[in-house]
């Protein structure tokens, strides 16, 4: 009866080590459709479960369709631990005030360029603000990448995994070349997947072509664009990534091993 009884506990330990060990990738909020349940509009937010904190980068455009997407996920906002804002335009920030309102006393980590009235406002709901400047370590294996870029400034978010970095952007307007070959140099480990928007929409085929032969140099394994890359970047990564495209619109969930 001891032996079956310790089997059985031992089986739901293996169980539980196999889900705890896996890192989700959620996709809440975007223009790049996938699931048709969900609602798209234009904008980006992705919710991380697997690490210490669950952690929503970005919040899109609109808070009430952010929860809605949220909920025919099968998302509890009260489970978000961490905001995660790549940079200040609207499709990116939009739902913040919404969310806050459902859940206020999480950490908001921004770029440290944000306005300071945009910072305060965040403060006032009882949230706690932690502004990055260089590249910072914000809870086990889970770092930004620091502010990049000289007009629009932004930060991505690096996952140290053990297949390699995971690099999440919200539209990469500082180049996701320079993105990916920062995080490749500053943590000094492969790079697994890049995914979010590129910001690559209106670019020429020779334009986005180099972009390709540039990450396919620094070694990407794994692609999941969407949002700002534009349909005919898609159609170029797709072609070039083949199995290794993984889809990153409005629902898709991404998984890996952590």
């Amino acid at each position: 009866m001891l032996v079956i009884l310790f089997t059985g506990l031992f089986g739901f330990w293996e169980d539980m080590q196999a889900e705890t060990s896996i890192l989700r990738l959620k996709v809440v909020y975007n223009n790049a459709p996938f699931d048709p349940n969900l609602t798209t509009s234009w904008g980006f937010s992705c919710l991380i479960e697997g690490m210490e904190k669950t952690i929503l980068f970005d919040t899109g455009g609109n808070g009430r369709i952010l929860f809605a997407n949220m909920k025919r996920m099968h998302i509890d906002p009260m489970s978000v631990g961490m905001v995660f804002l790549s940079h200040i335009h609207a499709d990116h920030t939009g739902g913040l005030e919404y969310f806050l309102k459902q859940n206020p006393h999480i950490t908001v980590c921004l770029p440290e360029s944000f306005p300071v009235s945009f910072q305060k406002a965040i403060r006032s709901g009882g949230a706690f603000v932690k502004a990055v400047g260089s590249p910072m370590r914000i809870f086990d294996k889970v770092y930004s990448s620091g502010e990049m870029g000289d007009w629009i400034r932004e930060q991505a978010l690096v996952l140290e995994t053990s297949n390699g970095l995971v690099i999440i952007t919200g539209c990469a307007h500082p180049g996701i070349v320079n993105i990916v070959r920062k995080a490749r140099e500053h943590f000094k480990d492969d790079v697994y997947l890049v995914m979010g928007g590129f910001h690559l929409g209106g670019k020429a085929n020779a334009q986005i072509q180099e972009v390709i032969h540039s990450l396919k140099e620094l070694g990407v394994k794994k692609v999941a664009p969407s949002h700002c890359t534009g349909e005919k970047a898609m159609v170029l990564f797709r072609e070039n990534w083949g199995e290794n495209f993984l889809e990153g619109g409005a629902g898709a969930i991404i998984e890996v091993a952590r």
